[in-house]
């Protein structure tokens, strides 16, 4: 690793009670998350407040107060000692009392205390699994419901700008909106956290510990190594996979990164052309179906669409993405003159089918499942129990073909029950930080439920834009970007479609499910976008190449990241269905306007491209995403014009040298 890179201090060890009590808090959380997916499945407010509970436990354990790279000491562990008593009470608070709650007018000071308790909490939790980026946000959100003109902070109502000041709440209302009730911190975001996406983050872990990781990564470079460029198109493949089973592009640059990174490098990509190209192909992960990150489930319930329906619209979109960085991976390998690795170099495919094929079973059964109408928690408990058995069946196999034994079967008995505690753990670590951030996102939905802040934004949005629906999208891609900085992509997202979401719907007439998809596209952009592009500078630390300079090639590479959501929406019929006709029409010039544009971003394709034919594409993408037949027509025409005659060129070149 070169000088370069960001040196980061090394983790203190942690006690070995503080591993163990992790260990037995992970597995806990796992097993409850099971026993409602699977089971017995749990009321509301049953359900998110142990959950709720469990993973502030959790947090404290996991993330010390003074950071992971002290050692926690007397004073630390006093203080993260009575947050864990505070998050095991936060998290019995509401089932034990919840006849008394449910029933009552007004809430007790007690309520009113636990609600203050939970939210100081909850931010704390934040602040260490997330960042301290999220913690200011959902403070400023609880100190915005205070302030107003009758509030309990009144030296904020004359800060507050005129459409931004409200009526202003007491703390009994605000910490009743916040935790006694399903608008606040129980409210749809951690109710999501606490059941899609747990099982799913879940089902992760347990496709990690049995190895599909590596299946994933050898079938993709058994597919493209001897390929012009081969590790480079690996990289996008292998993080079409696995993006989609983590759920996190900075998880999937690490994992698939040191594989396929130092072989990029080898092969002749720069260091942080390598690690910009694996950036920006594990950011498509989370938009790649069927799991795609949280957003997905997220999106399920905001918009009361089904999540199949949500899977099928996102499979065309999601390919458009990895079509054009493996584009932009083959077109960068011919203009430097890379050649593929040799076949002594890698797997073949019927070896690695041969060896893994078992782990395409739970992913079949996963769509199938969903196809069928399951609901998601349901299918992700099943999938899990599916890839339980498919990693039995191939273990119990293979011990069975080789001379079995009876020391050989306690052994084998003792492997698989050690990594299935492995991987309720690790899911359960996993799902810490997203869940952490879904709860401070519910604080945020509860105070822009309880002033109407939602609606005052989408006012001012429609005032800085002037009513032109390209400036309004632009202002949510810069804002996306700002909120980027701090925040998750998750919760980016849940921020954002709340703020701006009614402005994209009701005043500019975009369909909820694809202003929900533009702006779920969108909050990916601070993965690879500098100067805060967090899978970038993952992809620099394993290229040992610097930070904003790898950022930048991520950047480049993720271009589709901004072109796609906007040709969802000026061609929505893509999208939402349509007569046949135009819908292939529409396919084919999104992909011909793809093309176009890593032509002229690399000035290449089958040659050198002159500066005028790269200028003369410009408009011809631009026209393509135009709302118009006539112009769509014509973009295409000069496109075309422009590739035929690089292509002659080209043609022209070889005959010469012959």
């Amino acid at each position: 690793m070169s000088g370069d890179t960001e040196i980061r201090p090394v983790e203190a060890p942690q006690p070995r009670f503080a591993l163990r009590a992790i260990t037995v808090v992970g597995i806990a959380l796992s097993l409850f998350q099971l026993y409602a997916a699977g089971l017995q499945p749990l009321g509301l407010f049953f359900q998110r407040p142990i959950h709720l509970g469990f993973i502030l436990v959790l947090c404290f354990l996991i993330y010390p107060v003074f950071g992971r790279h002290r050692p926690r000491g007397a004073l630390g562990w006093a203080i993260d000692g009575a947050l864990i008593v505070a998050g095991v009470a936060v998290g019995a608070w509401v089932p034990l009392n919840i006849d008394i709650i449910a029933n009552q007018i007004f809430p007790r000071d007690i309520d009113v205390w636990m609600g203050v308790l939970t939210m100081i909490v909850v931010l704390e939790g934040a602040r260490r699994a997330v960042g301290f980026g999220m913690t200011i946000i959902g403070a400023f959100f609880i100190a915005y419901a205070f302030a107003g003109s009758r509030g309990e902070l009144p030296f904020l109502a004359d800060w507050m700008p005129g459409i931004l000041n409200h009526r202003g709440y007491g703390l009994d209302r605000v910490a009743s909106q916040m935790t006694l009730g399903a608008e606040g911190i129980y409210g749809i975001p951690l109710g999501v956290a606490a059941t899609f996406i747990f099982v799913f983050v879940l089902f992760g872990a347990f496709l990690e510990v049995t190895g599909a990781g590596k299946f994933f990564i050898d079938l993709a470079y058994a597919a493209t190594g001897r390929q012009r460029g081969g590790p480079a198109k690996a990289a996008v493949i292998a993080s079409a996979g696995m993006g989609s089973i983590s759920g996190s592009a900075i998880a999937n640059v690490v994992t698939t990164g040191a594989f396929t990174i130092p072989l990029m490098k080898k092969l002749g990509y720069r260091p942080a052309q390598a690690g910009g190209i694996e950036a920006a192909a594990s950011t498509g992960g989370q938009i790649m179906p069927p799991l795609m990150g949280a957003g997905a489930f997220l999106m399920s319930e905001f918009t009361r669409t089904p999540y199949v329906d949500i899977v099928l619209v996102s499979i065309f979109p999601a390919i458009l993405y990895f079509g054009a960085v493996y584009l932009l991976v083959h077109i960068a390998a011919v203009k430097q003159g890379m050649t593929g690795m040799s076949a002594e170099e890698l797997p073949s495919v019927r070896s690695v089918l041969a060896e893994g094929w078992h782990f395409l079973l739970p992913l079949v059964a996963l769509t199938w499942l969903l196809v069928a109408g399951y609901s998601p928690m349901r299918v992700g408990f099943y999938a899990i129990v599916s890839v339980v058995a498919a990693a039995s069946a191939k273990a119990l196999w293979t011990f069975f073909a080789n001379q079995p034994t009876w020391g050989g079967f306690v052994s084998l008995c003792k492997r698989g029950f050690d990594l299935t505690l492995q991987a309720l753990e690790l899911g359960a670590r996993n799902a810490v930080a997203v869940s952490m951030a879904c709860a401070v996102a519910g604080i945020i939905v509860g105070v822009v439920g309880l002033t109407g802040l939602g609606l005052k934004f989408s006012a001012m949005m429609i005032a800085f834009s002037g009513g032109n629906l390209v400036l309004a999208l632009i202002l949510v891609l810069i804002a996306s970007l700002i909120l980027g900085m701090g925040l998750p992509v998750t919760a980016a997202y849940i921020v954002l479609i709340i703020l701006v979401g009614p402005a994209l719907t009701e005043e500019f007439g975009i369909p909820i499910l694809i202003a929900h998809l533009v702006v779920f596209w969108y909050s990916q952009d601070s993965n690879v976008t500098p100067p805060v592009a967090l899978a970038g500078f993952a992809g620099a630390a394993i290229a040992g190449s610097k930070p904003m300079e790898t950022s930048v090639q991520a950047w480049k590479y993720a271009k589709g990241l901004y072109l796609i959501p906007l040709f969802m929406v000026f061609n929505e019929e893509i999208i939402l269905g349509g007569p046949l006709p135009l819908v292939i029409w529409s396919g084919v010039i999104a992909v011909i306007a793809l093309v176009a544009f890593a032509a002229a971003l690399e000035g290449f394709l089958w040659r050198a491209m002159p500066i005028w034919q790269r200028v003369a594409l410009v408009p011809g993408v631009i026209a393509i995403f135009w709302p118009d037949l006539m112009v769509e027509v014509a973009g295409v025409a000069l496109i075309l014009a422009i590739l035929g005659a690089n292509w002659w060129g080209a043609r022209g070149e070889v005959a010469a040298r012959a």
